[in-house]
């Protein structure tokens, strides 16, 4: 498996580096990252009417916010996708789902795989599971790997983004390996975090996630996608993931076809800086 170079201090200073080439305070820049989001809903708590409101609120957006974006995706757990794919009627949104054993992974692969074949055949047209950690820090790459080709095999064309949670790694080499692993396996994107463990989505972890996706399209010419999560909140956390997504794999990755961010506060925060005043929508 291919192998990465860079140390955490070299990686940090390239990052620098990107942030120096970004406007940080122009508003198209900060339209195109709100056309990045993965407007997300993931508690305990949650149930359909709670769920219905969130889907009106994008369904209603464009008229609202004309000369805004709408988010990318609508992201929530399993048993609402039904309710997601009868209400939303906006145009150009997806309906992302986590799934097989969302956010532990410690679970059966029979479950896993059925979880995620449901919730593809209910209407998800992406689906966010969690790469096997234990198993990959064990040294199991062989499992990790066939676990997540027959989780893709099963949902066909639908996207799958493989969770690195890579807050829990001990390098940007491993979080390289791992994110190598996915997209060797059939991951369409990956992504950081679930946003359920302390540590989340970090630069120098995003940065050796973007050197395996520029390493896999120069080995094989397919584009994979990206997706920073969990602790995103504020403009400029995310203006650091656009910086480095830009310096890395350049303008051609900043779309919401091969970069997402998962969030739930950012939305309002970057409205709020747009308008320059406070919007509570979201």
């Amino acid at each position: 498996m291919n192998t990465m170079k860079l140390s955490q201090e070299e990686i940090g200073a390239k990052i620098k580096d990107a942030l120096e080439q970004v406007d940080v305070k122009n508003t198209d820049t900060l339209k195109k990252i709100f056309n990045l989001i993965d407007l997300t809903s993931l508690n305990t708590a949650d149930y359909d009417e709670k769920i219905n409101q969130m889907v009106e609120k994008v369904n209603k957006f464009p008229a609202l916010f004309p000369e805004m974006p709408n988010v990318a995706a609508i992201c929530i757990y399993p048993p609402f996708v039904e309710t997601v794919k009868e209400n939303l009627h906006a145009a150009n949104v997806s309906i992302a789902v986590v799934s097989a054993g969302f956010p532990s992974s410690q679970t059966y692969l029979s479950v896993k795989l059925a979880e995620s074949e449901i919730a593809a055949n209910k209407g998800a047209d992406e689906l966010d599971i969690v790469l096997s950690l234990g198993r990959f820090i064990s040294g199991d790459i062989a499992y990790c790997m066939n676990e997540i080709s027959i989780i893709k095999q099963a949902i066909g064309e639908k996207h799958l983004k493989v969770i690195l949670e890579s807050g829990l790694m001990e390098s940007p080499e491993q979080v390289y390996q791992a994110g190598m692993l996915a997209l060797k396996a059939g991951a369409d994107f990956i992504k950081t975090s679930t946003g359920k463990d302390k540590k989340s989505a970090d630069p120098v972890s995003v940065y050796a996630m973007c050197l395996a996706i520029k390493d896999y399209y120069e080995e094989t010419g397919k584009k994979s996608g990206i997706k920073p999560a969990g602790g995103i909140s504020t403009p400029e956390d995310a203006i650091v993931y656009f910086a480095i997504i830009k310096a890395v794999l350049g303008d051609e990755w900043l779309n919401n076809e091969l970069f997402r961010i998962g969030a739930s506060r950012l939305s309002n925060n970057l409205l709020s800086t747009i308008y320059n005043k406070e919007v509570k929508y979201f």
